[in-house]
């Protein structure tokens, strides 16, 4: 039974979660969590620097064999659309400059994979988060998302692999 580690990413210009879980077959925990945190007072290319320099240094730390992004959420406001388009672009960069195979989920199918229902709002991801993974104590809310897209990648990943019989 191989050991996979997971970095799950819930990207944002102002606050971007990360969290990494170790997964063992079907047994997951927790590894790491935090939230990058660039100043909203930074110019749009300083944000998105500090963003990428985050994710790396996670990722020099942890070794994640896998990542997994959480997609764009698309609302009425076309401009944070963009921005957070732009937050997710620099995510995926990161993982891939690391030679990481990355995975995208849709906000729903997180939601669906985590807390069974794709109508799930972020109290109840945090809640079945600090379920799933009690080690990782209390966490913010962009961590437990970032969390959640690393449950959803395990789930998803692990069905994947049952299926082309790996």
């Amino acid at each position: 039974m191989s050991i996979r580690f997971i970095l799950g990413v819930d990207p944002g210009l102002n606050r971007c979660g990360w969290g990494v879980i170790r997964c063992e077959g079907s047994r997951l925990s927790h590894v790491a969590h935090g939230v990058i945190k660039p100043s909203t007072q930074q110019q749009l290319a300083s944000r998105l620097h500090d963003v990428f320099a985050g994710l790396s240094e996670v990722i020099a730390a942890h070794a994640p064999d896998e990542a997994a992004v959480e997609e764009t959420f698309v609302n009425s406001n076309a401009r944070a659309a963009l921005a957070l388009g732009q937050a997710r672009g620099v995510a995926l960069a990161a993982a891939a400059q690391r030679g990481l195979a990355v995975a995208e989920y849709a906000p729903t199918t997180i939601k669906k994979a985590v807390v069974g229902s794709g109508a799930a709002d972020k109290t109840q991801i945090a809640f079945m988060v600090r379920r799933l993974l009690p080690t990782a104590g209390d966490v913010s809310a962009d961590a437990a998302d970032a969390l959640g897209v690393a449950l959803c990648h395990a789930a998803h990943a692990g069905f994947q692999r049952r299926a082309h019989g790996t």
